[in-house]
């Protein structure tokens, strides 16, 4: 403990300089931090979420759009397809599992996705209260929307045409929720789940006109005959797109496919671009896409962290190198007093290894606390959900890598402490 107090009184007798190379040090250390999590989690999050989605049928256009929209619900759809055209690659036999989305209205910016039953299955989605739509206008919501837009089975809503919050509302066709999904960690939490048929109801006077995607994209469909049945006696297992509505002008968004072999990831999308009426998109392949992009500029981020750090280094060796220069005098008479070389060397050490320590303890803490409200912000803005309350293995490298710079940013002064000449340094006063 006496070297240690000693080291703390050293670093005190320059407040200023030891205050910089721990500004300096914390700035990078907390850069290099939030680039690691924010990297991994968006990683992990866009893998998962389209972990049981193999393709997506969209029209042509993007790829990149199409799978934002349909599979991320990050952006704008780029327009509509025939059903009737998208259900013939859909039965096709290479293909295990399809499932029809229509986009174009939101609630309180969380989107409202007309779809099948099977939807929620392929983020393992199940009811934690209420019951699945049995209905045209019933609803299921994400548990993330149950929290922040207050709702409930037997709570009631009005969606707004479009994914903003001036879009036209739809207060002639409230919705009823009936139930609520447990918390998945996937984008599914953050949707309003009904029927295909509750999306071309409430649409259905708008037949005459063309609206564009992403809130104006044309949903252009007549209320069906179908419709005049019972709706207590529809049945949701039942509710699969092509079975319940043959009318060839209905149109959906984009259908989700999963394959039934994988010698269908070799020849279907393939096939489906090659007809040149729709367009096959695997997320898989966009997402590395996207994440090698997002990549570029991580790498570039993360050079200019470490350009910090280095800087801190830099500057703990010279604060420490002057230090040992000014006060050779007083190493020397530690010597005489019976400190041994060895001794001088870890108290040199240990002076660049607190700068270190404290720097590197801010740093993450002001990383990890910028993870969490940067978090909060892109999952109330964005629907993105990271967190600064986690621990990723590349962390633990990063800290084992940030007090080597330290050790060595302190080595060569300490060097120069343990070779210090008694004789000579007292005979030069």
């Amino acid at each position: 403990m006496t070297w240690l107090r000693l080291a703390v009184a050293n670093l005190g007798l320059s407040p200023l300089t030891s205050a910089v190379n721990v500004l300096l040090m914390s700035l990078g250390t907390a850069s290099i931090v939030l680039l690691l999590l924010a990297g991994s989690q968006l990683s992990d999050t866009m893998s998962r979420d389209a972990r049981g989605i193999d393709l997506v049928l969209g029209p042509t256009g993007s790829p990149v759009q199409l799978v934002l929209s349909a599979v991320y619900h990050a952006d704008m759809p780029p327009g509509n397809i025939k059903l009737e055209e998208a259900q013939r690659w859909a039965d096709d036999p290479r293909v295990e599992a399809a499932v029809p989305i229509s986009l174009g209205d939101s609630h309180r910016g969380f989107r409202i996705v007309g779809t099948t039953a099977e939807f929620a299955e392929l983020f393992g989605a199940g009811l934690a209260t209420g019951r699945a739509w049995d209905a045209p206008l019933e609803a299921v919501v994400g548990s993330a929307v149950a929290q922040s837009a207050g709702l409930a089975p037997g709570s009631s809503f009005a969606g707004t045409h479009g994914f903003g919050d001036g879009g036209h509302g739809h207060e002639a066709h409230p919705y009823q929720v009936v139930g609520v999904l447990e918390p998945t960690g996937t984008v599914v939490d953050r949707l309003i789940l009904t029927s295909l048929e509750s999306v071309w109801d409430v649409h259905a006077p708008a037949a005459s006109h063309a609206h564009e995607a992403g809130g104006d994209h044309e949903h252009g469909h007549e209320h069906d005959q179908g419709h005049d049945h019972d709706h207590g006696e529809h049945d949701a297992d039942h509710d699969h797109a092509g079975e319940h509505d043959q009318d060839p002008d209905r149109e959906i968004t984009a259908m989700l496919l999963r394959y039934g072999s994988p010698m269908a990831a070799m020849t279907l999308p393939r096939e489906i671009n090659a007809a040149g009426t729709l367009q096959a998109a695997a997320p898989a392949m966009e997402v590395a896409r996207i994440l090698q992009l997002v990549g570029i500029g991580l790498d570039g981020l993360s050079a200019f962290a470490w350009m910090l750090i280095l800087t801190a280094a830099l500057s703990v060796f010279a604060a420490l190198y002057g230090s040992l220069r000014a006060r050779r005098g007083d190493l020397a008479i530690l010597r005489c007093l019976g400190a041994t070389r060895w001794e001088l060397l870890v108290a040199l050490l240990l002076e660049g290894l607190l700068l270190t320590l404290v720097g590197v303890a801010l740093g993450f803490l002001a990383g990890h606390g910028a993870m969490e409200m940067l978090g909060g912000w892109l999952e109330e803005s964005r629907g993105v959900a990271l967190t600064g309350w986690t621990w990723i293995p590349a962390q633990t490298l990063l800290l084992f890598s940030l007090f080597g710079v330290g050790a060595i940013a302190a080595a060569i002064p300490a060097a120069q402490a343990y070779r210090t000449d008694v004789a000579r340094t007292l005979a030069e006063g």
